[in-house]
């Protein structure tokens, strides 16, 4: 088994009457790529916030390293929480340098770290003149100065066109690739699946599933299902041995099943029904998301 990085027992965050965070329990390993998945408000930002030690947990604890964190155990976490902070009026190397102060880490880091985002050749041009991508890859420069052995990106591409999602997916699966372990809140699922080996989902502060990426994608395959009555047909899919879920959805059955398609529909005949359509969807982890976070409502 990998080393253990982060695990939090009956992590709790209350604001007033409202619950940001319920006894939350998560294991996270050395290698991962974690990637902590909600709605906006399901407690993603505030989770990262406590075990960064930003946010004061109302109740519950949390280790690193199997150990309660100190300052020594933090230096091997590199962090973007919310928006990062730097001077427009400085260039990229400027503000690392001041970075690296704050951080007491060494002048000639920068320009490695520089170098590994991408910016080697912008380093002295002006923050304020960097695209929203540029600016994102500064964060992750600034968050790797100190080489952790943690990065932890909360939201890393949000706002971010096409091209920018994927020079940021790009690099974080190259920091990956270095054997760091990352853990990053996110709610653009198809980058998730792209990008993270094991997830989490919140809602409303409560843990609602925890598993593996690639795992969770082998369980059987999705389908649209219609045929005349729905419910029978939910019925009967539902008495098949090999169906995982069944649900009426806007006009079909949602379906997932470890039959195949050909197999679901001779069993349907067997059954007397005649189906319309059956329609195989490409299996995604937006699929699995969508009906657990259903099956929470």
């Amino acid at each position: 088994m990998p080393e253990l990085i982060l695990q939090t027992h009956k992590l709790n965050k209350q604001y007033g009457k409202i619950s940001a965070v319920q006894d939350l329990d998560l294991t996270i390993h050395a290698g991962q790529v974690f990637g902590l998945l909600g709605p906006n408000g399901s407690g993603k930002t505030t989770t990262l916030g406590m075990v960064l030690g930003v946010i004061n947990a109302t109740s519950g604890h949390f280790t690193w390293y199997g150990k309660r964190p100190t300052h020594k155990v933090r230096q091997q976490i590199g962090a973007i929480l919310e928006h990062p902070i730097f001077f427009p009026h400085l260039t990229a190397f400027q503000n690392l340098r001041i970075a690296a102060q704050i951080k007491e880490v060494q002048d000639k880091r920068i320009p490695e770290v520089l170098d590994w985002v991408g910016l080697g050749n912008r380093q002295h041009d002006k923050y304020s003149g960097y695209s929203l991508g540029m600016k994102q890859r500064l964060a992750i420069a600034s968050a790797l100065l100190s080489n952790p052995q943690v990065l932890i990106l909360d939201e890393p591409t949000n706002g971010l066109d096409p091209l920018g999602i994927a020079d940021i997916r790009t690099l974080i699966l190259r920091i990956a690739g270095e054997g760091k372990t990352i853990i990053l809140a996110s709610h653009l699922l198809d980058e998730v699946q792209k990008v993270c080996t094991d997830f989490a989902v919140l809602k409303q502060g409560k843990l609602i599933y925890s598993g593996n990426v690639a795992e969770e994608l082998a369980k059987g395959q999705y389908f649209e299902v219609v045929a005349e009555n729905l419910e029978t047909l939910k019925n009967a899919l539902e008495a098949d041995e090999r169906t995982i879920t069944a649900e009426i959805t806007a006009g079909y059955v949602s379906l997932k099943s470890n039959a195949k398609g050909d197999e679901i529909n001779r069993y349907l005949i067997q059954q007397g029904i005649v189906v319309s359509a059956l329609s195989p969807k490409k299996k995604t982890l937006e699929n699995q998301f969508l009906h657990l976070v259903s099956q929470h409502d």
